[in-house]
């Protein structure tokens, strides 16, 4: 790619790490891959798949020396950044110590990590379960609130994704639920979406008051007494970063209370720091104080993905229900020490660097303002929403009609914001704007500058 931004193309010795890179050493990735690497979500032979070679902060770059600001944080997770030092030696630390041990056996690393995550939870939890990631986090969250109540049936809503697992998938609500229908018991329901509302709704306030009928309807008609768990994304995020508007989470949690079923808050993308917060539903509080799930599921942020990881957090009532009662589950590498020193060394370097406050300032003060002045500029931008460092941009032929965008036309934009050196997640006809949290005031100029090129080169 030859037309690289000037602001982001520098020559191979710039390059962060020990060697520069090498294009035979691309051309051998691309290679490998194409010939050996099945890949996710995809029909293989129509990949072109982009070749990384290195990263670092909120950059990565090819093996032809290319450099891209990274507001797609690969896949939403990487929240502290690429290479950050103190998780590269937390891990190394942990893997001249003990680089595997059995789940079943005490690990201070395992230890230290809970303690730390449940210190940002708050009071009301009281143990963590690790799993490998997202997606067995929410099938060990529902078998924990099926065993509990004693109930089967879970509810989440149609615009969702849990995880590619047998009961997340099905808990799923996009297209990727359908071929992959073969857990039992899940119900689906449409939660808040003013921009694009179910309910003909006109203000944020009415469409909360009815997405919250709707969902006791779906609960009476169901029955009630056969519900186990009501599974939400705190802030719906490849569904189209979707805030909930005011009420709607106490709401749900009033619905949960008064039924009794279990209320699970799926965490894996919005958690820790995405939103500005530790916890996305911590900054959902209101005048009764904070809206509390049962159980949180977690994955992605905690440690950035530099090694897999995810786990449920558990409130003490649910941790106290297998005191005596086994739980049937398990996993070879819950708790692996290799990711919970990546945890430790994360969530120690986020503390240590006001890593969430800085994500709360750039979503207020330089994100917000900065996509409302380019969706002024551009009227294919029909919404700007989002908070922290997680906004999504939905694009419209038509600002009334509110038609969306083609895949044709994202794929365009795809492709100018990639030839100006960033490297954006786009998901149907939305880009959505989700850099690291440590990301910084002129990196993000920088890519609404860039942005704003593509959207004009599309446009024009």
């Amino acid at each position: 790619m030859n037309d690289i931004h000037p602001a982001l193309l520098n020559s191979h010795a710039n390059m962060e790490g020990p060697t520069a890179p090498s294009a035979a050493d691309g051309q051998r990735a691309y290679d490998l891959d194409r010939a050996h690497v099945f890949h996710s979500w995809s029909a293989q032979g129509a990949l072109n798949p982009l070749v990384l070679a290195g990263g670092s902060g909120s950059v990565v770059w090819d093996f032809d020396g290319n450099r891209y600001l990274d507001f797609s944080s690969q896949l939403v997770n990487t929240n502290i950044g690429h290479q950050h030092p103190a998780v590269i030696a937390a891990i190394h630390a942990q893997a001249d110590i003990l680089a595997t041990v059995a789940p079943s056996t005490a690990n201070l690393t395992r230890g230290e990590a809970a303690r730390r995550i449940l210190g940002h939870a708050g009071p009301s939890f009281d143990k963590i379960f690790f799993t490998n990631g997202g997606a067995d986090a929410n099938e060990n969250a529902i078998r924990m609130a099926r065993l509990v109540t004693g109930r089967d049936k879970v509810l989440s809503t149609y615009r969702s994704y849990h995880g590619n697992t047998g009961a997340a998938v099905v808990a799923t609500g996009d297209w990727r639920r359908v071929p992959n229908e073969y857990a039992r018991g899940h119900v689906h329901f449409f939660g808040p979406f003013p921009y694009r509302s179910e309910f003909w709704s006109t203000s944020p306030e009415q469409e909360s008051e009815r997405a919250l009928h709707h969902l006791e309807r779906i609960i009476l008609s169901e029955g009630a007494s056969s519900i186990a768990a009501i599974l939400l994304e705190t802030v719906p995020g490849t569904a189209g970063v979707l805030v909930p508007p005011p009420g709607y989470l106490r709401g749900v949690r009033e619905l949960a209370d008064k039924y009794g079923i279990i209320l699970i808050f799926d965490e894996v993308m919005c958690g820790f720091g995405r939103t500005g917060e530790w916890f996305a539903w911590q900054g959902f509080s209101d005048d009764h104080g904070d809206v509390v799930p049962d159980l949180i599921t977690f994955a992605k942020g905690v440690n950035s993905g530099y090694v897999p990881a995810g786990g449920v957090v558990i409130s003490q009532s649910i941790a106290s229900a297998f005191e005596t009662q086994v739980f049937p589950g398990g996993l070879t590498y819950s708790g692996h020490p290799l990711a919970m020193s990546a945890i430790v060394g994360a969530l120690d370097a986020m503390e240590a660097d006001g890593i969430v406050d800085n994500a709360k300032r750039i979503g207020t003060d330089v994100l917000a303002p900065g996509l409302a002045e380019l969706q002024s500029k551009h009227p294919m931008i029909g919404e700007v929403r989002g908070m922290g460092v997680f906004w999504a941009l939905d694009l419209v032929h038509d600002a009334q009609t509110r038609e969306p965008v083609s895949g044709g036309t994202v794929l365009e934009l795809k492709k100018e914001l990639m030839k100006r050196g960033l490297l954006p997640f786009t998901s149907d006809n939305r880009i959505h704007v989700v850099p690291p949290c440590i990301v910084t005031d002129d990196e993000v100029a920088q890519a609404l500058a860039i942005y704003d090129e593509a959207f004009t080169a599309v446009e024009g």
